[in-house]
């Protein structure tokens, strides 16, 4: 949960977030911020949006930096899989 100190809080929205909770917060508070923004009361559709718009940016984010990163670690220290397991 996203439980970072009041004085914290419009630092992380001004200037972006320094440490996980404070990205969890910054995350949260822009998912509320939509939610609001949609007719009341929010419906499935709305909240479907949310969890498939976060979905979408995590996959980009493993696809774009994530898994770059893990192929420079495997090639600098070895691949961890037997060369059976991969086809």
């Amino acid at each position: 949960m996203p439980y970072i100190p009041s004085s914290l809080k419009p630092l992380v929205i001004f200037h972006g977030p320094c440490t996980p909770g404070e990205l969890n917060y910054a995350i949260t508070q822009l998912t509320l911020s939509y939610v609001e923004k949609q007719k009341s009361p929010y419906t499935y559709a709305t909240l479907n949006d949310v969890l498939g718009a976060l979905e979408g940016a995590k996959l980009e984010f493993v696809r774009r930096v994530v898994v770059p990163y893990e192929d420079r670690k495997r090639a600098k220290n070895g691949d961890v899989y037997d060369a059976i397991l991969v086809e």
